[in-house]
């Protein structure tokens, strides 16, 4: 398929990864989306390469957590109550996704992906002149509670198994390792192969231009559906043009499923809100990012400030932000770090696209072999982009790329 016109529908890090290395490959690339580059959920990650991510959301027992997890007030998981009729079919999937052997398969699959993940964003940054914007300092997971640290054993057990380089730490240790932390912690965990980008939003705008400086083109507009030949899509309607193509990629992020249901997959996609803050001048910066095992969310130390950025809420994507959720963040901020100066700071929301079972569809088409779909990376959509990107320009030039992709088909389901 190479020298096409190829048509990649997101700009967000894994849309603009995807066009660098299709046109790394000699493909004529355009990249169409409804905002600017990095504008979506690329803007507000937590900004952290998690090459250890391989377990998913869904673990056994999760159904009885999830009940606890509603009705603690600054805890990590809500619901908007009125979506729930149209979240009924995600959550059964979610649930059934919870058992013991389904979890390991998953995680197989995801350590796969994910040990690939910095050699690919270190290409990429190079490419773009970039490479000082990934940080190789690993990550540290803290714990306040003695009965938080005890549930999280058979994390570590699966981390293990799939081969996760990590160090517990003694309490006496973790100060000396991260002195800006208040004296409460009882247990750490540091993970030596996370990295992290100094600004993500910045990255993704640094690669679009880099695209764009070798040819490539970008679209803003919102795409509505495709005309279709025998073969696929011929052309892709966005605003009032019509685009011609060869191939289409939809990496959309959180808006891809209706895109997927026009190309003949429906995919089980849902969107967790997620929130962040971001202090410009904090007073307090750790020396690497951080992880709240209490109260799942993260903690990095970016060029434009500290942010803390999790939280999930179940809610879709047409109804307002609640920004009481970055609100709880800053709650438990402030008990990790003491006094913190909050002048200028921002709050945000974002949609990460999720799937049940926590594996991204990485994936050729079915129905039309002109097709690919990139989306559905739900935590680990800053940590994948790169590596999505090359297995799908590796699809399109079919070339081995070098993983089982059976789990990341569109067509698991």
């Amino acid at each position: 398929m190479s020298k096409r016109h190829v048509v990649v529908i997101g700009a967000g890090i894994v849309g603009i990864s995807t066009a660098l290395y299709l046109q790394k490959d000699g493909n004529q690339v355009t990249v169409v989306d409804r905002v600017d580059p990095g504008e979506g959920t690329s803007k507000g990650n937590a900004s952290v390469i998690a090459a250890e991510s391989c377990i998913p959301v869904a673990t056994p027992g999760i159904v009885w957590d999830v009940p606890k997890m509603l009705m603690d007030p600054l805890g990590p998981l809500a619901i908007r109550w009125s979506y729930l009729p149209k979240l009924a079919p995600w959550l059964l999937r979610f649930v059934a996704s919870s058992g013991a052997a389904k979890v390991e398969q998953t995680s197989i699959a995801l350590r796969a992906a994910l040990v690939q993940a910095l050699p690919a964003h270190k290409e990429l940054a190079a490419l773009a002149g970039q490479a000082l914007m990934i940080k190789e300092t690993g990550w540290l997971g803290i714990f306040e509670k003695d009965e938080k640290f005890a549930s999280y054993q058979s994390d570590l057990e699966l981390q293990k198994r799939r081969g996760v380089d990590f160090k517990v730490l003694k309490q006496e240790e973790i100060r000396q390792f991260e002195p800006s932390l208040q004296p409460i912690y009882k247990h750490a965990v540091y993970y030596p192969e996370n990295a992290y980008v100094t600004d993500n939003f910045a990255l993704v705008q640094r690669l679009a231009a880099q695209f764009t400086a070798n040819g490539g083109r970008i679209v803003k507009s919102e795409v509505q559906g495709f005309e279709l030949g025998p073969d696929g899509p011929t052309h892709v309607r966005a605003g009032g043009d019509k685009i011609a193509c060869d191939a289409v990629v939809v990496a959309a992020g959180a808006w891809s499923k209706k895109l997927a249901k026009m190309l003949g997959h429906n995919v089980p996609l849902e969107t967790e809100r997620g929130y962040h803050v971001t202090l410009p001048n904090p007073g307090k910066m750790p020396r690497m990012p951080l992880y709240s095992g209490d109260h799942s969310f993260a903690i990095t130390p970016l060029e434009i400030g500290l942010r803390f950025a999790g939280t999930v809420e179940l809610g879709g994507l047409d109804l307002p932000p609640n920004y009481a959720r970055a609100e709880k963040l800053m709650i438990h901020g402030r008990r990790m770090f003491g006094e913190l100066n909050e002048d200028g700071r921002s709050d945000w929301m974002g949609h990460r696209p999720s799937i049940p079972d926590s594996v991204p569809v990485i994936s050729q088409g079915v129905r039309f072999r002109n097709t690919y779909f990139a989306f559905g990376h739900g935590h680990i959509g800053l940590t994948l982009g790169p590596v999505t990107g090359r297995i799908i320009a590796d699809l399109a030039a079919g070339r081995d790329p070098g993983l089982d992709l059976r789990p990341f088909r569109v067509d698991r389901f």
